[in-house]
Parts: structure tokens; sequence; C-alpha cells
């Protein structure tokens, strides 16, 4: 295996650190244990992310540890211990309500665990052991790794399997978010769900946004198993992009739960699960509710590092046990100036900031020879290939200026997710097999019957 091309200028971790955030350099004294993380963010961490062989060159040596949320160590061992009996893989991390419960009594809810014999670190951990487990698996290459998982695992795949790892990667790779999912898979005496990406359509998805299909679910608290420095560093600019669509989208004041449930909410916005009653329909405000501690762990630092947001009173931060307070809920405002909001709009992420601009030219009535000179000129690549300073031009502040920017970014969301999300759900009839891809959807239904 080729490795990443080594960095030719000094790596961000041993530059020296400069902290411009006058707000968190005035609580720093009451808040040591969250100093050190938020002082992780270098200024110019976002202008200028580099091609990383290792993490010792990460920005700074807790760079993107916000992401890595807390589980028992037996637990872990468990997660990890079902992976090593799939080919090598760079990338992977477990998510939903299997690994972190979105209700009070999870495990009660079923009438009998579905994991066959599972190790009994996954049945505490479930209180009852009542939730199949979903992983990404994310490979440099993929058809390589379907090919010798097809020799390891044929019964995990559908009749596509007997094609050939050829057609396999080739219905993952062409049609949809780029995943192969392979559902109730017994590894271990667990059940599990799986899906396969390529390690760069990961990247892709978490620094551009094509899909929002894994940035989504990165946008929310996931135990991630295996690492790349790389997709921290992606994944990092992802988070901070989440909080600022949200605030796109939300007024000049909000809650935590707000801002939280409006992140949560970005990649269901056109999912067909949520239109056509197949999930549970309080799914956000339960996800956030019963995950609000990881929810603060996981975008803290990054809302303390924006300039246009703070908290409206500060005094409870200076008690450090404030994140396990589930029934805290703490104010926010952010700076309306038009100027800082255009900032945030030339900021969003490439892919989707596009579908916002093509949005507003179709409004203004911008000729199409005039919007191309435009885009050109918001591209964030320079004449060398480095990345230019994200500073709002005109057309950002004549978007920003606008009474609609919350509707028309909601629409932009809902333009991405929803065609990539359909295929996904249409395309499960071929790689899990009509039969689980029926159960599957039966399941789903169920929980979209559920109304508390």
């Amino acid at each position: 295996m080729s490795r990443l091309r080594p960095l030719t200028r000094i790596p961000w971790g041993r530059r020296p650190l400069l902290y411009s955030n006058r707000r968190y350099a005035s609580s720093q004294a009451s808040q040591s244990t969250l100093s050190s993380s938020n002082q992780s963010f270098p200024p110019d961490w976002e202008d200028a992310p580099p091609s990383l062989s290792d993490f010792t060159e990460l920005p700074h040596k807790d760079f993107g540890k916000n992401q890595l949320m807390e589980t028992n160590e037996e637990f872990k061992r468990s997660l990890r211990g079902i992976l090593r009996e799939f080919p090598p893989i760079t990338y992977a991390f477990a998510y939903g309500s299997g690994v972190f419960p979105q209700s009070d009594a999870t495990a009660s809810r079923v009438a009998h665990s579905p994991h066959p014999n599972p190790p009994e670190a996954i049945l505490k951990w479930q209180k009852g052991g009542g939730k199949m487990i979903d992983f990404i698996l994310a490979t440099r290459f993929s058809e390589h790794f379907h090919s010798l998982n097809l020799r390891q695992h044929r019964d995990h795949y559908s009749f596509l399997g007997r094609l050939g790892s050829g057609v396999v990667s080739h219905v993952q790779e062409a049609y949809g978010a780029g995943v192969y999912f392979n559902p109730y898979i017994s590894v271990n005496g667990t059940l599990i769900k799986y899906g396969v990406v390529n390690v760069e359509t990961l990247r892709r998805d978490l620094s551009d946004w094509d899909t929002l299909y894994f940035a989504g679910r990165l946008q929310k608290p996931v135990k991630i198993l295996f690492e790349e420095p790389n997709i921290r560093v992606a994944n990092q600019r992802n988070l901070l992009s989440a909080v600022r669509c949200s605030l796109l989208l939300l007024p000049q004041t909000f809650s935590e739960k707000e801002l939280y449930s409006t992140i949560t909410g970005l990649s269901y916005q056109g999912d067909p699960r949520m239109t056509y009653g197949s999930e549970n329909p309080k799914k956000i405000d339960n996800i956030v509710t019963h995950q609000i501690k990881n929810f603060r762990l996981l975008y803290h630092d990054l809302i303390m590092s924006l300039p246009n947001i703070s908290y409206a009173d500060e005094k409870p931060l200076q008690n450090l046990s404030w994140m396990e307070d589930p029934k805290l809920d703490l104010k926010l405002s952010q700076d309306m100036d038009v100027e800082r909001r255009a900032n945030m709009v030339r900021r969003l992420p490439k892919s989707f900031r596009e579908r916002v601009y093509f949005l507003y030219q179709r409004k203004f009535g911008i000729p199409g020879r005039e919007y191309q000179e435009m885009l050109e000129a918001s591209k964030d690549e320079d004449a060398k290939g480095g990345l230019k300073k994200q500073v709002g031009g005109a057309f950002d502040k004549r978007i920003a200026a606008e009474k609609d920017l919350p509707e028309q970014v909601a629409k932009a969301i809902n333009q991405t997710v929803k065609w990539p999300a359909s295929v996904e759900s249409m395309k499960g009839i071929l790689t899990a097999g009509p039969a689980r891809a029926w159960r599957y959807l039966q399941e789903k239904r169920a929980k979209g019957r559920i109304k508390s």
C-alpha cells in the first residue's frame, strides 16, 4: 500500500500556536480542562488542509479529539474484535442506537436480543443487547476489499456476490452515495449491518458535502474505531460546517438543544425514510435529548472557536461538570451582521455552497456567463493549487442580506440529500437481497409508527 505524499512544509503540529479567540481567553482560567482542546485550532487550519502521512502532522496534538466519543473499554474491544473479522480497513466507525441509546428504555422495547450469542460487554452496554449495531468501513481500494471479503464471507452478500467483486464495487460506487451495505450479518455472535465506502468518497463528502450521506452520520456522536489523519481533519471541517450551516437556519437567539437538533436534522431533510414514515417521527429529538453530553463534547470547542456565536451566560461553563447536566439548556446568540454571515456562506462546503449559489442565480436572474465568472472567482483553490482565504465576496454579501436565506439553505440541503438517499434505499434491494431488504423496511416502518 503506497504511503501518502509527505509534507514539504512545516507540519502544523510543529508550528507555534496563535490564539485569537478573546472570549475563550477570558474564561480560560475557569475552564482549564477545556482550554487545551480549544487551543488545538490554529487560525489557518481550515485554509491549508495538508496531505498528512501520520497523526504527528496534525495541527495540534489534541486536534480532533472531540470526535472520540467515550464508551467503556470492554464494549470498544468487542466492536474492534468484530472489525478484525474483515479484510484490512483504513477508517471505521460504529453508529446508531445500537451504540448510543436514543431512548430511556432501548432494550425494554425488544422482546428478545437479536444477537445470537454476543459478548457480555455488548449485552451490558445495550442493557440487554436489543439493537443491531451499524458500522461504516472505509477502504482505499473497494474492489480489493470486496474480493477478499467475498472469499471470507460469501454469505454476507446477496446474489450480486456471484457476479464478482468488480460488479459489487461498481454497484457501490456508481449509484447513490457510494456505499455498499450488508445488513443482518452475524459476526462474533453479534448482529450487525455494515457499509463499505471508498476512503476518497468519504473524505470528499466530509469536505464538500456531495451527498451529506456520510457527513451527516459523522455530525452526530459515533464511535470511531480505526482512524486516518486526513479523515480526522476532513471531519473537523465537516463538524464546523454543520455549525455554520445551522446558524444560517437559526434566528439570532436560540438554545443548545435547538442548535444540536438543527445539526442533527441536516442529513434527514429530504431523506425518504423521514418523508414516508420509515423512521420514528421523534428521532431527532430522541437523539439530541439522550446524547446531549456527547453533542457538547463534539461541538462546544468548535462553537467557542467561532467569532460570531457566544453563550448568553458563561457562568454555568465555569462548573466543569456542566456537560454532564441533561437538564441544562444554555442560551446562545449569533451576530447577524451581513458581512459575518457572508463569510459563513463563503465557508460552506464546496458542493453545497454551489447549490446555494445556483438557487440565488435563478432568483436574481444572473446571466450564465456572469454566473460562471463568479463561480470561477469564488473557487477555493488558487492558481498554485493551494487554498485561498475564504472571505465573503460581493455575491456572498448579497445572499447574506436576503431574508429568505434560511429557506434557500434548507432547500439546498433537501436537494443534496434527497436523490442519493433515495437511490441508496432502492439499491438495498440489490445489495441486501429482497428478503433482507423487506425485513429492514418492515423494521423501519415499525419504528415510524412509534409516537413517543
